[in-house]
């Protein structure tokens, strides 16, 4: 075996004689790594080393649920991206998938809150209320209220889907899991839907450029809301039995109650946005 050619680190300054730098892991600057073909093999290196591990877990995340929590609760965690991690990517796309074709499915404008919504019903008795303590109008306090609730959903949906943590820790109260297993699967779960909704967001923009409403196309938006729905219903069909060992009838009706969460959880979070959006802006 050849011996490395001296060199010097960059990082530490000290004097090498071997392929790395023994005490931070530096290796010596070729010459290629600064030319464009340098940096070509480095992107390639990116996407099939770094990125492996994302198109892994988003595969596996996809077609083997529960598959994730379960190397995640076993400690294999080489191979895969963590849930917070993997939820944080999938977060990212969703919000830029929403903010470039316009859609508002958490950054629920203030309008829609008023009108739109299921508790539009009291919701005008609320604004009005802030308003009149603030001393100012829905003309002027609505552009405020958009720009505050598109950060807020941004920065506050891991709340979200850990509050879903409960529900399986309740409905599976005799598995003894530690909370930590439950907000596993939870982040998983929704890392899942985000993905999924990523898609339903790219249908309504192509609906859009084909002349129909887009965003703003209802009947369209309740299809993929009933999609999505009976998606994360398939998912925890098949992940309950992976992770908690679901089976029978039992196992259906326990991924009834979960599903039925997940919808509520949704629209509670929505809520809330607004409650915490109005109070605090």
């Amino acid at each position: 075996m050849s011996q490395a050619v001296p060199w010097t680190c960059p990082t530490c300054h000290t004097e090498v004689g071997s392929a790395y730098c023994p005490d931070c892991g530096e290796k010596p600057l070729r010459a290629r790594e600064l030319s464009l073909r340098g940096l070509l093999d480095q992107m390639i290196e990116a996407f099939t080393n770094i990125d492996s591990k994302l198109v892994r877990s988003v595969r596996s995340l996809l077609t083997r649920p529960g598959l994730l929590t379960v190397a995640f609760l076993e400690g294999r965690r080489k191979a895969f991206l963590s849930p917070v991690a993997l939820f944080l990517i999938a977060n990212v796309l969703f919000f830029a998938m929403e903010s470039l074709t316009g859609s508002t499915v958490f950054t629920t404008p203030l309008e829609s809150h008023l009108h739109k919504q299921p508790w539009s019903v009291f919701a005008p008795q609320l604004v009005a209320h802030r308003l009149a303590s603030l001393h100012t109008t829905l003309e002027q306090y609505a552009p405020v209220f958009d720009r505050a609730v598109a950060l807020k959903a941004r920065s506050l949906i891991i709340c979200m889907a850990l509050s879903f943590a409960f529900a399986p820790m309740l409905v599976f109260l005799r598995s003894k899991r530690p909370l930590v297993a439950h907000a596993a699967f939870s982040l998983h779960l929704y890392a899942f839907l985000l993905l999924l909704m990523c898609v339903g967001i790219a249908i309504q923009g192509i609906d859009g450029l084909l002349g129909g409403g887009g965003v703003n196309n209802e009947p369209l938006d309740h299809v993929i809301a009933i999609s999505l729905l009976a998606s994360s219903a398939v998912y925890l069909f098949f992940s309950t039995a992976t992770v908690y060992g679901a089976r029978g009838v039992a196992r259906v009706l326990k991924t009834l109650a979960l599903t039925v969460a997940v919808g509520a959880i949704v629209l509670g979070y929505r809520f809330a946005l607004l409650l915490i959006t109005l109070y605090t802006t």
